[in-house]
């Protein structure tokens, strides 16, 4: 393990990709203590990931959610094959619900559960990942003020409402308009 500046240890954190089961996790959580690691987490990039992420996360310390790959699992759709190109769209219920599921286990075990992948770089997508349970998101740097900003003017009781809307709708297209229509003020 490096070291920092003062000498002591770094905090530093591991994760591995592509983590199917839970055995898989306590294999690396495992892995990563006997080298002196003390946080170690997986991606959950696929759909069996997300539902079993209760128990991934008895296992391990935090997950991050790669939503570029759990879209393309979730939806069965490659990401070079341009016929099914509009299924790529993170903002599905479908996707939006399995990152819920994620969420929902990170905050009832206590754990982060971070988003990387290019959803967390769309600002009301980003909001409605932290009202699903998102407690860091990744993003190009190009992409941060426009995310800071909107997260900014809304509390997390209107993200989760927000989230709410997007995962009652039944299409991509459906849950971005409830999303937006869920923070409009009333009239």
């Amino acid at each position: 393990m490096t070291t920092d500046d003062s000498g002591k240890g770094a905090d530093l954190w591991v994760m591995a990709p592509m983590v199917a089961t839970v055995e898989e996790a306590t294999y690396f959580t495992t892995l990563a203590r006997e080298h002196g690691i003390r946080s170690a987490g997986v991606m959950v990039e696929i759909p069996a990931a997300a539902l079993m992420a209760d128990r991934l996360l008895t296992q391990t310390d935090f997950v991050s959610v790669g939503t570029n790959d759990l879209t393309q699992y979730a939806m069965a759709a490659d990401r070079v094959l341009g016929s099914v190109a509009a299924y790529q769209d993170p903002w599905h219920p479908a996707v939006l619900k399995l990152v819920g599921e994620v969420g929902s286990a990170g905050r009832s075990l206590g754990k982060p559960v971070g988003i990387c992948g290019e959803a967390a770089a769309d600002p009301l997508l980003a909001l409605v990942l932290v009202g699903l349970g998102a407690t860091s998101l990744s993003m190009a740097p190009a992409a941060m003020a426009g995310v800071r900003t909107l997260l900014a003017k809304h509390t997390l009781a209107q993200a989760r409402a927000s989230a709410a809307a997007a995962l009652a709708a039944s299409d991509a297209d459906k849950a971005r308009t409830a999303a937006r229509a869920a923070l409009a003020p009333a009239s």
